[in-house]
């Protein structure tokens, strides 16, 4: 064969032997890229991963020199890191009740119990104060069970909520939430009905049970991605703010939350969004003190430090 034959298949082979030698070089640099990001990445969470153990401690002092009970229930639910403390702890719930209320009432659609266009009727029985809303409203007037949802979530009216809760009748309410999942949470005396307290029956909750539905909500698992994006909606618009979000920026921050106040109770519980993750904070307080104000800092001061550890 020619020499120029032999010469040409020299050229292509060295040829070849580059190309394949600089992809190997170029990929074994990206590989070697790879695993230098993932140690980075590994060596951050670790970081972050300590820096939520040195939080847990803190916010678990404050809770134990605090001149009460307080019940944490904690979440991030990026990472799903924790941070317990008294969370199965039975609380009165006060307004938290409203959370399975609401939950029930679409239960109850979705099963076609009932429709959320459907008449409720305002009894005088159920009007009491703690009403910004239908406070002003007289006896006999009529709104859909939807219309009700609002003021009793987000401005926490009570008689919307004694209205729903004659509507759906006290078994039904304990029906669904035991249907839901929830085992410590009931609901036995409607809101303000102090001489039911005082003859013993009281609602009780949890600050897990609380984590267990705002979860629910926020993974959209709660019947269907609607209904969970409405109820979503719906405690975004918590009109009462000197909890959780007492602290925390004005502008630029979410945070979808339910609160709950009674004599010697006060509560929130709700889901913080933020720009490097979302986090989920129930507290809940039994206080010693005749007014709350010493309960709602602890509250905000816990959502602050929270916070801050996202930043």
């Amino acid at each position: 064969m020619p020499a120029c034959f032999f010469m040409k298949t020299k050229i292509i082979l060295l040829i070849a032997f580059i190309i394949i030698s600089a992809a190997a070089i170029f990929s074994s640099g990206k590989i070697y890229a790879k695993f230098l990001e993932f140690k980075e990445k590994k060596i951050l969470l670790e970081k972050k991963r300590q820096e939520w153990i040195s939080l847990k401690e803190a916010i678990e002092e404050k809770a134990l020199h605090f001149n009460g009970t307080v019940g944490i229930a904690i979440k991030g639910l990026n990472t799903g890191w924790r941070i317990d403390f008294n969370e199965d702890i039975l609380f009165p719930s006060a307004s938290l009740v409203k959370v399975p209320i609401m939950l029930s009432c679409f239960y109850a659609a979705q099963e076609g119990k009932i429709g959320l266009k459907d008449i409720v009727i305002l009894k005088s029985s159920d009007k009491v104060s703690g009403s910004k809303v239908l406070g002003d409203y007289p006896s006999g007037s009529q709104f859909t069970v939807e219309q009700l949802l609002g003021p009793m979530i987000t401005q926490s009216d009570n008689s919307a909520a004694n209205a729903l809760i004659t509507f759906l009748g006290f078994d039904t309410l304990n029906a669904y939430f035991k249907k839901m999942g929830l085992e410590e949470t009931n609901i036995v005396r409607k809101m303000m009905d102090f001489q039911e307290r005082k003859e013993g029956k009281e609602n009780y909750t949890t600050a897990a049970e609380m984590a267990y539905l705002l979860e629910k909500i926020y993974r959209k698992e709660f019947l269907n991605k609607e209904v969970s994006e409405r109820c979503m909606e719906l405690l975004a618009g918590q009109k009462i703010n000197d909890r959780i979000p007492r602290e925390l920026p004005k502008n630029g921050l979410s945070v979808a939350h339910k609160t709950g106040l009674e004599n010697y109770i006060c509560h929130d519980v709700g889901i913080v969004f933020t720009q490097k993750g979302d986090f989920l904070i129930c507290v809940l307080v039994k206080h010693g003190d005749k007014l709350a104000n010493n309960a709602k800092k602890l509250i905000s001061s816990i959502a602050f430090e929270m916070y801050n550890y996202y930043l």
